[in-house]
């Protein structure tokens, strides 16, 4: 049972800092609030008007993409560690899980994850993706504009 009083102080302790963090973000919170204070901080430019449009599904395709990528280095580094002591239960172990993370990368790239041109759809139903260009990716906001993205 001493085995456990490690993990059992951990939990303690992170109770401990969630409860208190709650008590102090609740003690030192704003109490009159008002448009300033409720806005969202920006690097301290104060927003003059809504962005002209929500952020494209290719943004955050390229978001999992780096997770995908991440989470795939995070468990390559430990089984590099003690790759030799678990023999061939562990190259296969990590033969699945190169499989799983390569099959979630096939699936971005295939729903167009890199793909950063303007979809250009045929007659026959086939779609394209036209060259990247800065006309076609970038919103043209300041000058009244609206260019194609």
């Amino acid at each position: 049972m001493i085995q456990y009083l490690p993990i059992l102080v951990l939990v303690i302790l992170a109770t401990l800092f969630a409860g208190l963090s709650i008590f102090a973000s609740a003690l030192m919170s704003p109490k009159k609030p008002n448009p300033a204070k409720s806005a969202p901080y920006e690097c301290g430019i104060i927003p003059s008007h809504e962005p002209p449009e929500r952020f494209p599904v290719r943004f955050f395709l390229v978001a999992m993409i780096f997770v995908v990528f991440d989470i795939e280095i995070i468990f390559i580094y430990p089984y590099a560690v003690i790759s030799k002591s678990l023999g061939t239960f562990g190259v296969v172990e990590m033969l699945v899980f190169g499989v799983t993370m390569f099959a979630a990368f096939l699936y971005l790239v295939s729903n167009g994850a890199l793909n950063w041109g303007r979809i250009r759809r045929s007659r026959d139903g086939d779609s394209t993706y036209e060259a990247r260009t800065s006309s076609s990716t970038i919103r043209r906001v300041s000058s009244g504009e609206k260019t194609a993205a």
